[in-house]
């Protein structure tokens, strides 16, 4: 249903990346002698010839890799920070398989030559797609064949998918409104246009082709009615999970004895993924230090020159199984910020208390750059290399606001916390940490090493945005 493209503009897409990828290949050796002179890059004569299968070889094998990863489906990639994203993802990943084709074959073509292809290439991708953006979202938004799509529940989920729908036009979804049983709803939401009971009227009235449940666990027993109603009707029936009525991250079996034991808290993480995960975040830390330490410096320097007061704020965070541990940051705000903490901190409609608010008053004049650029966060590199948190992985909490979780919430903690994670590049501050923990659990049960690649590409893409940071 959320289907941002058709398969045939897969199809398309495919085809016109592979022809571009080969045109950025033909005009890369005519191009490479006007490198000469650059620093790093050694002189060639003119012209340069490849090998004619290079070609052919390197597009498929971009496209291939693209392929694989979900880069043509038409169901992801809705926004455009998770195109770009996932385009940037599988591209670096193309590059290092095409390194490794020229390594083990033909090692006498130009590194210089090499990149140059590679960078026009990704420039290319990200070119049309940009252009194509625009012209759904500024042309062609009124000629797109829209699905009419129902959605029963008005509560987060119904509300969470309305608010996609909505920021996102010209993906070819049109909604028509909202079913919810709950009168006061009704009355408070004009997008509401009735009662669960009225589904058989509203779907045949607005010729609805696609009815998305939303409705919370305590309604769930209506979803068997719903499902009986509308079998007979050419509707298609999606069901969004209430994430907060699961109440095990993990469960396995294993014997004892020959008897077989359900483990109700089997770890998150095999420890074959836990390895994994650990030997990305050393390395992946250790080459980031390169380029971090220099910019740690600076603006070390700065947060000392600019206000008094130590450079680093020492945080205590839970970390995995809820270990108290400290968090290390920049400092942002003024000298002794904890203790003016009541004078920002409110609570909601709903009883959460919200500890961090945009404007506040404590912040620094270049802690509010640090925040919004994220870079109060480098020095959090150190925790990873002790092993207190991991590059990807729910944000660590405050251990006062860990006291007051529900059950469910402890999930979070079955596997290591991150400097990013699923909830930052859906939101970052948007969405106050306390109720971000359904993300946290779409992670925790969805973990892979190459989920963690597709975070850290997102997390690049939301900071340069500087969408929701304060």
């Amino acid at each position: 249903m959320l289907r941002r493209f058709s398969v045939t503009f897969s199809l398309f897409s495919m085809i016109l990346d592979g022809i571009l990828a080969g045109f950025a290949l033909r005009i890369s050796g005519p191009i490479r002698p006007l490198l000469n002179g650059l620093p790093g890059v050694q002189d060639v004569p003119f012209p340069i010839r490849l090998p004619e299968e290079l070609y052919y070889l390197f597009p498929l094998i971009w496209v291939g890799i693209m392929l694989t990863s979900g880069v043509y489906d038409g169901r992801k990639n809705l926004r455009v920070v998770d195109e770009y994203s996932s385009l940037t993802a599988s591209s670096l990943l193309a590059m290092v398989a095409m390194a490794g084709v020229l390594f083990i074959t033909y090692r006498e073509v130009s590194r210089a030559l090499f990149f140059f292809f590679w960078l026009l290439t990704f420039c290319l991708f990200i070119g049309w797609r940009a252009v194509v953006r625009w012209i759904f979202r500024h042309q062609l938004r009124e000629h797109v064949a829209s699905r009419r799509i129902l959605i029963l529940g008005a509560g987060e989920g119904g509300s969470q998918l309305r608010q996609l729908i909505a920021s996102q036009p010209g993906i070819g979804l049109h909604l028509v409104g909202l079913l919810d049983d709950d009168p006061q709803v009704r009355k408070e939401n004009p997008a509401v246009l009735g009662g669960i009971e009225q589904l058989r009227q509203v779907i045949r009235r607005e010729k609805v082709e696609d009815v998305v449940v939303a409705l919370p666990r305590s309604a769930h027993e209506r979803l068997n009615w719903v499902v009986s109603e509308l079998h007979d009707l050419p509707v298609q029936v999606w069901v969004i999970p209430d994430y907060f009525s699961l109440t095990l991250h993990r469960a396995s079996v294993e014997e004892l004895a020959g008897i077989p034991m359900l483990n109700l808290r089997a770890p998150a993480l095999s420890e074959y993924q836990r390895m994994t995960k650990r030997a990305f975040d050393v390395s992946v830390t250790l080459f980031g230090m390169v380029f971090a330490l220099p910019l740690m410096g600076v603006i070390a320097l700065l947060v000392r020159l600019t206000s008094p007061g130590p450079v680093f704020y020492r945080a205590k965070r839970a970390g995995e199984n809820g270990r108290i541990f400290d968090m290390l940051k920049f400092r942002t705000m003024v000298q002794d910020a904890d203790r003016l903490l009541a004078q920002v901190a409110k609570v909601d409609a709903q009883g959460n208390t919200i500890l961090k608010v945009e404007n506040d008053p404590r912040v620094t004049p270049i802690g509010r750059f640090l925040r919004k650029t994220s870079l109060d966060e480098l020095p959090q590199l150190f925790n990873v290399l002790r092993g207190d948190m991991s590059l990807v992985g729910p944000r660590p909490e405050m251990p006062l606001l860990v006291d007051q979780y529900q059950p469910w919430q402890r999930k979070r903690f079955a596997v290591p916390q991150g400097m990013t994670g699923w909830w930052q590049i859906h939101g970052r501050s948007d969405k106050p940490m306390h109720l971000h923990t359904e993300e946290d659990l779409y992670y925790v049960q969805h973990y892979t090493i190459w989920l963690d690649l597709q975070i850290i590409m997102k997390t690049i893409w939301v900071v340069l945005r500087g969408k929701g940071a304060y």
